[in-house]
């Protein structure tokens, strides 16, 4: 008997992808899942060593504006599948979560392998095939979707539709190597080149305070760029810094690296005591103390913040002025760290190049959905949670727009 159900093709075995298929298999379609790599969520899994950040649980109208200049394209898409959803999806793949301190919302289990385990199940219990090995090459003069088999092989396929969800540009070693954007480019789909989001910049320190703080993390600590400030956490590394903090700020802080070579953060190293409190406490008389030690004391920085703060050049005398120092200590940012050290990318399809169901305006019945897009986010859930409602969004709008199905292969 024949198969008469809508085919659908989804290029790219990560969250964006593998929800796309999810949301047409239980829809009824016939999906099959293609991917470059030799298993499926490598990207998934890797963020699984952080505790596996699903999402955030702040309101959302603060969540939305964490996409920056993309955020009301991308409103009705976490509206339709809203951070509650996500939940309730891991939830119903047997994964409770529970909400963290600053808001964060994790899978109990704080991996990802449970997870990914139980979808994949899920998913071949819908039907979905997914064939792994398969190295995405564009279309063929007929229109068919071309791969390359890890033997060399050339496979074509013709869907009634096709999902791309192929990744931005960052841990290409995990499957994300951008290659997709000279294809489409080739097709005439702008797109922007890909920047590193959410990573480390370049610092100038000194040989010793590179060779004793290297690694060493500044907690609670208040960074300040372009007038917003971030609270939370940064790790000072060989290279300069990273960490959450930092990653909050990066797109405007990468941006200005960018345009002048450089970028001046200030650090906050103690955000909770207000400057005269501080500068009364550091009106104390030192009483022979080493200044390490008193800083210790006084102003209750560890050994990392009395090291940044010798850092920034020489400490003042004057009680207000190092009071001053330490609630805005200044650090020239030189550069910014290379796309395959970067969490995620900026850059992608422009969305000018999407109408509203994300189906690309070059290549009707393909549809685009995850980093593969032009938007960037902070790390805090913010990346899975718009990779996640893309994808719905996409197999959804591919849902109502059936071709009459001539798919083979």
């Amino acid at each position: 008997m024949s198969d008469h159900r809508p085919s659908v093709a989804v290029v790219g075995a990560g969250p964006a992808g593998l929800i796309a298929a999810e949301t047409l298999a239980s829809a009824g379609a016939r999906v099959t899942v293609f991917e470059r790599m030799p298993t499926t969520g490598r990207k998934l899994l890797m963020a699984g060593r952080g505790g596996l950040n699903l999402t955030h649980s702040e309101p959302f109208e603060a969540f939305v504006g964490r996409y920056g200049p993309a955020a009301e394209r991308l409103r009705p898409m976490l509206e339709a599948f809203a951070p509650t959803d996500l939940v309730a999806w891991a939830e119903g793949l047997g994964q409770p979560t529970f909400v963290g301190s600053s808001g964060r919302v994790f899978p109990k289990a704080l991996k990802a392998s449970p997870l990914l385990r139980a979808w994949l199940a899920r998913l071949a219990e819908l039907g979905v095939e997914i064939r792994t090995r398969r190295d995405w090459l564009g279309w063929d003069a007929e229109g068919a979707l071309r791969f390359r088999t890890e033997a060399g092989a050339i496979e074509t396929v013709r869907p009634d539709a096709t999902i791309l969800a192929l990744g931005g540009a960052s841990w290409p070693g995990l499957g994300s190597n951008g290659a997709w954007a000279g294809v489409l480019a080739e097709r005439g789909v702008p797109v922007q080149p890909f920047r590193p989001a959410n990573s480390g910049f370049d610092v100038a320190w000194s040989p010793v305070f590179k060779d004793r703080f290297a690694g060493e993390p500044l907690k609670n600590v208040a960074l300040s760029f372009g007038g917003r400030t971030v609270k939370g956490e940064a790790m000072l590394a060989r290279y300069g810094i990273e960490g959450g903090a930092v990653y909050a700020l990066s797109a405007p802080l990468r941006d200005a690296v960018e345009r002048d070579g450089r970028a001046v953060l200030e650090i906050d190293l103690r955000p909770d005591l207000p400057l005269e409190r501080l500068a009364e406490r550091l009106s104390r008389p030192r009483a022979g103390q080493s200044l390490s030690n008193f800083l210790r004391k006084a102003a209750h920085l560890s050994p990392a913040a009395a090291g940044l703060l010798r850092e920034a050049g020489e400490i003042p005398a004057d009680p207000t002025e190092l009071a001053r120092r330490i609630k805005a200590t200044p650090v020239v940012l030189s550069g910014v760290q290379s796309l395959d050290r970067a969490i995620s990318s900026a850059g992608g399809i422009d969305f000018a190049a999407v109408d509203h169901e994300l189906m690309l305006r070059a290549l009707p019945d393909v549809y685009v959905a995850g980093e593969m897009l032009d938007w960037e986010a902070p790390t805090g859930g913010y990346l899975l949670q718009a990779s996640f409602a893309t994808g719905v969004w996409a197999a959804r709008a591919a849902l109502r727009n059936p071709r009459p199905s001539t798919s083979s292969g």
